[in-house]
């Protein structure tokens, strides 16, 4: 027992390491397995409808790829205007934001700590404005340099296609393929491991997708009636770092916070910047209490601290493969972990009496 653990660990270690080594020219192929993951359920379905495998990865692809250009078409020129606008006013935005900021408390300090402590304030706050711009921008880095390392982007999205069709026309084969490779003795609880790892993935990628376009759409509406600059660019980014539980509506937030603060603090009376908070406020009610409950569940397994651990970790190590890859690898190592607790507390290990105790009754 103790030999095959230390060969599933020396495995496990090798597969990590290949991926590090590895990460710039695994994107496509990690993203066409995760593609083709996703999508044959809906491929045994229309197998189930008389539809042949091959037939129906032809047409589940030709969909989704459709979809996809008619997404991308109409959503990056109305993204990239507005990212350019953000970007070219945003040096100022941050000048006036801090201004503000030294008005509003500059004189509650001066009064408490004089000149020094006001000056002070000012260093602080421009020091915290430029370190959570430059964490942001080094973090966007990262991603984008672990994704372009040795792929670009026209590759990313040729080659995944073609592997996604690949392995979508094979996945059954290869499913029955590795179940046979498990010893009979262990089939029986690899199969119940592996269908807890497959329905926590997909309930937690279908779920918290729904949820991030719910949001991002409320966010964007709510933001652009509100008359907010750049709002429909804030509530797209507040809506897709969703998959991030709290993180999408903090970041979205602090943005449209700030930006309502820039463009209407003090001539709107603070309505304007009331309302956008108000868009949050209910958007973070219903999710919190409506949405996310209906549509991801607490039967996932994956909990919110855990799940930004590993996006976070996996993304700074392998970049957006590591995104790609946190979520699985949280949601199979939370299920083991569940799995090594339940057996060590029904073990002899768990129940074994204390050795003085066992000697006092022997006495």
């Amino acid at each position: 027992m103790r030999g095959r653990a230390v060969i599933g660990l020396v495995g496990l270690g090798i597969v990590a390491l290949l991926l590090y080594l590895l990460s710039g020219v695994m994107l496509p192929f990690v993203a066409g397995l995760a593609l083709a993951y996703l999508l044959d359920p809906m491929a045994d379905r229309l197998q189930r409808w008389g539809l042949g495998r091959l037939s129906a990865s032809l047409l589940i692809l030709a969909m989704f790829v459709v979809g996809l250009v008619v997404v991308l078409l109409i959503v990056v020129p109305l993204a990239a205007n507005q990212v350019s606008a953000l970007v070219t006013t945003l040096p100022g935005m941050v000048s006036r934001l801090q201004g503000i900021i030294v008005e509003r408390v500059g004189p509650l300090m001066t009064r408490v700590g004089g000149a020094d402590v006001l000056n002070d304030l000012q260093s602080s706050v421009g020091t915290l404005v430029g370190q959570g711009g430059a964490w942001f921008l080094a973090f966007l880095k990262s991603l984008w340099s672990g994704s372009q390392a040795l792929v670009s982007i026209a590759s990313l999205l040729v080659v995944t296609p073609v592997v996604a069709f690949y392995l979508l026309v094979d996945w059954d084969r290869m499913v029955a393929t590795v179940d046979g490779w498990t010893p009979p003795r262990h089939r029986t609880t690899v199969r119940r491991l592996a269908g807890e790892i497959d329905r926590a993935i997909i309930g937690f990628v279908r779920g918290q997708t729904l949820v991030c376009l719910i949001l991002g759409t409320f966010y964007a509406v709510g933001l652009f009636f509100v008359g907010l600059n750049f709002g429909v660019l804030i509530g797209m980014i507040a809506g897709f770092l969703t998959f991030i539980p709290y993180v999408g509506t903090l970041v979205g937030f602090l943005l449209s916070v700030g930006v309502a603060l820039v463009q209407f603090w003090p001539t709107s009376d603070w309505l304007h910047i009331g309302l956008t908070v108000a868009v949050f406020v209910i958007g973070q009610f219903f999710e919190g209490n409506v949405i996310s409950p209906k549509l991801v569940g607490d039967s996932v397994g994956l909990h919110p601290v855990w799940l930004m651990f590993a996006l976070l970790a996996f993304g700074s190590l392998f970049g957006f493969l590591g995104l790609l890859l946190a979520v699985p690898v949280a949601a199979s190592i939370g299920v083991v972990v569940r799995f090594a607790i339940s057996r060590y507390l029904q073990s002899p290990l768990y129940y074994a009496e204390e050795p003085i105790l066992i000697q006092k009754r022997e006495g």
